[in-house]
């Protein structure tokens, strides 16, 4: 049973050592001058990647990721409003029809055919 329990206290001191080693890590890349720079560098650079990719996509007529979602939404929304279009026209003909019935109805009462 020591045994174990020494083995469980290593693991615990290993891990608490393992933590603290990390944590340092971490805070040492935080305060790094060199790491900030790196990293607005890698962004300044993607920035003017993607700007380069928009004018060699605008220069080749060809649309942008955000025209493509521009023109979905559009999309969808047209075919929300062409779906209630629908519904609305067959409302219409269902009311038509009904009042077709109902003028047949009325046609019929005021001029009933005399059978022979």
């Amino acid at each position: 049973m020591s045994n174990d329990n020494e083995f469980a206290d290593d693991q615990e001191s290993l891990r608490a050592r393992s933590e603290q080693a990390i944590g340092e890590l971490a805070q040492a890349l935080l305060d790094s001058h060199m790491l900030e720079n790196a990293v607005s560098a890698a962004f300044g650079a993607r920035e003017k990647a993607v700007e380069a990719q928009h004018a060699a996509m605008t220069a080749l007529n060809l649309p942008s990721a955000g025209d493509l979602e521009r023109l979905e939404r559009r999309l969808r929304s047209l075919s929300q409003r062409v779906d209630e279009l629908e519904d609305e026209l067959d409302r219409s003909g269902r009311e038509i029809g009904a009042l077709r019935r109902e003028l047949a109805a009325q046609k019929r009462e005021s001029n009933p055919q005399v059978e022979g």
